[in-house]
């Protein structure tokens, strides 16, 4: 059967307190819909002082829905590494994952924005020694035992649930996080869809001796939305689907590779493309992909077109994909 995902990242331009909070619990409601009805996966990621409020906090948004459901997992794609605090990850991580009974799935990358750096304080240019730092003291943190970390003995309780450690993977479309990945022997997630970079990570771990394995996107990976009337939702609810685009292009430079990375100026040239669908339940059937990603809340959605979106999957498309 696909793997199927609903992900949330809670932009709404515009938006209040009032509206945001009813947002934020209406993707908690949506979660524990998609769990009773089989879905794989809820993917959430982090960004910082976004005008939209693109979510910023992954693992507090993560432990609300490990409250609210019972089988899905949750998958942060991806935390910013060395915008946080080594050692208070780990625990964070630790503590999600026992409440979770090992259902939080966690992709570690640099990130692309320099602004978010500057926000925290962090020098753009060390990013890369962090997130050595960062993954090894977290590696090292999970053992339980006491470690030297910059200068001091530390100690980090409790231990996690799962053995040896919360699944964690290296993200990222560069060759330094492929040697980054394999040296640690952490399983490898590249951004898109990059045989060549998995084919030096699999040439990289012979080379360290180590064991890992590679979560690729497909060389398609599009956000859905269903709708019964794909014109009319398009006409209705595209120029969200543009702004979400043109936002996430707006952070990237050349070299970054993404699976939804969208060249799209008008809503016109969004459809045309591909990267975001708006299909009718026989229609996304008919994709025959290996991964369903739903995004119901996408660009501001109304919060009721996303149940439809979401109601129309669950009920018209996955119990098809599950015969």
């Amino acid at each position: 059967m696909p793997v199927t995902v609903v992900r949330f990242n809670l932009v709404e331009p515009g938006a209040t307190p009032t509206s945001l909070s009813a947002r934020y619990r209406a993707a908690l409601e949506m979660a524990a819909y998609a769990d009773d009805r089989g879905i794989t996966t809820v993917q959430t990621e982090e960004h910082h002082g976004v005008d939209d409020n693109w979510l910023p906090s992954p693992f507090a948004f993560a432990g609300a829905v490990f409250g609210a459901t019972r089988t899905i997992a949750v998958t942060v794609s991806a935390v910013i590494g060395p915008l946080h605090d080594p050692l208070r990850l780990a625990e964070d991580i630790a503590v999600l994952d026992l409440l979770s009974g090992g259902r939080l799935v966690t992709v570690a990358g640099i990130g692309y924005r320099p602004e978010e750096y500057a926000q925290f304080g962090v020098e753009w240019k060390r990013r890369g020694r962090l997130q050595d730092e960062l993954l090894e003291t977290v590696l090292k943190a999970w053992t339980g035992e006491e470690f030297e970390y910059r200068g001091r003995t530390v100690r980090v309780t409790p231990r996690p649930f799962s053995d040896p450690h919360p699944l964690l993977l290296v993200g990222g479309s560069s060759r330094a996080a492929a040697r980054r990945a394999a040296r640690l022997g952490l399983p490898f997630f590249p951004s898109a869809h990059l045989p060549e970079l998995e084919a030096h990570y699999k040439e990289l771990l012979t080379e360290y001796g180590t064991e890992g394995w590679t979560m690729m996107p497909a060389a398609e990976t599009p956000l859905l939305h269903l709708a019964e009337d794909p014109d009319r939702a398009w006409a209705d609810h595209g120029a969200r689907f543009l702004h979400e685009a043109r936002t996430y292009a707006s952070w990237q430079s050349g070299s970054i590779r993404s699976a939804v990375r969208s060249a799209a100026t008008t809503v016109d040239e969004l459809r045309a493309e591909g990267v975001y669908r708006i299909l009718t339940p026989e229609e996304c059937l008919a994709q025959g992909l290996d991964n369903y990603v739903l995004h119901p809340l996408a660009g501001g959605m109304p919060v009721e077109e996303g149940w439809r979106s979401l109601r129309l999957f669950a009920e018209q498309v996955l119990p098809r994909l599950k015969d």
